[in-house]
């Protein structure tokens, strides 16, 4: 288990040039925007406009701030996704244009390498003490508004608004966890 305090995440430009995100965490370590295994950060989105086209990867993005926005995917009917919506899952490689329904809004990204490798992303509201199922070995439990406390066999950590912790262990299959605060956490898993 490793904790990624939010003031070392890296900014970076999008591989578009319309904006900036934040890369949360990325494998390979150091792993470059066209050639990663999978990777997760946020953005903030200010204007409408096309999404960076990625081949070969799978995206689930949510909402953390802001009014919403809608998404035209591939010539699909438009979906509009807010802070309450359910993360949506899509395919990163086929034309995705985003309208801001009012104003900006800060995203959370999660990308895949198809070939390899699924994920998931849902939405955990932490009121009091929990037991957190871990669903796969590479899993990544993002604090962002509150703060909570975790522990595992001994180990202990503090999480603020920001803050993530990374856990690459087969053997970890639950996390107990206390605090009061809106996370996120994504399971990574080869197929």
């Amino acid at each position: 288990m490793r904790i990624l305090r939010a003031g070392d995440h890296k900014r970076m430009p999008w591989k578009n040039g319309k904006g900036e995100t934040v890369e949360i965490a990325v494998s390979p370590p150091g792993a470059p925007i066209d050639d990663f295994d999978w990777r997760i950060s946020m953005a903030a989105v200010a204007e409408d406009g096309p999404f960076s086209i990625f081949p070969g990867i799978d995206r689930t993005l949510a909402v953390l701030d802001g009014n919403g926005m809608v998404l035209e995917i591939d010539g699909s009917a438009a979906v509009l996704l807010t802070t309450q919506t359910t993360p949506l899952a899509f395919p990163a490689d086929v034309p995705v244009t985003a309208r801001l329904e009012d104003g900006a809004i800060t995203d959370l990204n999660v990308m895949t390498r198809r070939a390899g490798l699924t994920h998931s992303l849902a939405r955990i509201d932490i009121d009091g003490a929990t037991r957190l199922p871990l669903p796969s070995p590479t899993c990544l439990f993002l604090c962002h508004r509150g703060m909570v406390s975790f522990r595992r066999s001994g180990e202990t950590g503090t999480l603020a608004a920001g803050d993530a912790l990374l856990i690459e262990d087969m053997t970890i299959a639950a996390l107990d966890i206390d605090g009061q605060a809106r996370c996120y956490l994504i399971s990574i898993a080869t197929h």
